[in-house]
């Protein structure tokens, strides 16, 4: 379960993710379940990416303009617009927000499932340390100091969030930050993408310790997602407090 997260269609083109999307019709076709790793490269092998945005998100070029990120190693889970249609190799293929994360002192990592995806990002860029492997199994050399969830959570089938955040919880440094860019609709029949709450996130990360310190709208969403997504900053701080 190792999903780029759900941005908006490729090339920037907006796409609604809900069943009215043929191609959300289709990728709940190919992931299917939560041990749904095969089926997010199914869906990069066939081209069925309709989170793809073309670009970095408008959301992480602004946390970079911003200058309030850390530096240290960076993590981006399921990254992001890394599109691959595995047969043709679009040359889009590129972990967008990863590279836009890169530099100012950070050395960030992009993980993602599909290694035909990483292949070609490292073909495309040498700024990042693109990996191919589950984050649910796999053993970085050492803990981050900022991890970027960008919509992946969402993606991942309800049962695992739990899992999810004890991953995060694992991979980050103590006093570690997350940054969840939260993507909430909250009229999904089924998924991918999966009806989230903030309350989902707080449920499974507050008792490992995470704790909010700012969450703001994202007021450079783009369409059709406006007034539908968020920006959580959180701290790790000690279990319970």
């Amino acid at each position: 379960a190792n999903a780029g997260g759900f941005g908006v269609g490729a090339a920037g083109v907006g796409q609604v993710l809900d069943g009215s999307n043929p191609a959300i019709v289709r990728l709940r076709q190919l992931v299917d379940g939560p041990q749904s790793s095969e089926g997010w490269r199914r869906c990069w092998e066939q081209g069925v990416t309709p989170w793809d945005l073309g670009e970095p998100t408008p959301a992480v070029v602004k946390l970079v303009q911003s200058g309030t990120l850390p530096a240290g190693n960076v993590l981006v889970p399921g990254c992001g617009g890394v599109r691959c249609t595995c047969s043709t190799h679009a040359e889009r293929c590129t972990g967008y927000d990863a590279v836009a994360l890169s530099g100012g002192g950070r050395s960030v990592v992009g993980l993602d499932v599909c290694d035909a995806v990483i292949q070609r990002a490292r073909q495309r860029s040498s700024d990042v340390a693109f990996v191919c492997a589950d984050f649910f199994t796999w053993s970085p050399p050492e803990p981050f100091h900022l991890i970027f969830d960008y919509t992946f959570f969402c993606a991942l089938d309800p049962s695992l969030r739990p899992a999810w955040a004890a991953r995060m919880e694992e991979l980050l440094r103590p006093d570690g930050e997350l940054i969840t860019l939260m993507y909430l609709p909250q009229d999904q029949d089924s998924g991918p993408p999966y009806n989230t709450t903030v309350h989902d996130y707080e449920e499974v990360l507050n008792p490992l310790g995470f704790v909010i310190q700012s969450i703001e709208d994202n007021d450079v969403a783009v369409e059709p997602r406006k007034g539908l997504e968020k920006i959580a900053r959180w701290k790790k701080t000690a279990a319970g407090a």
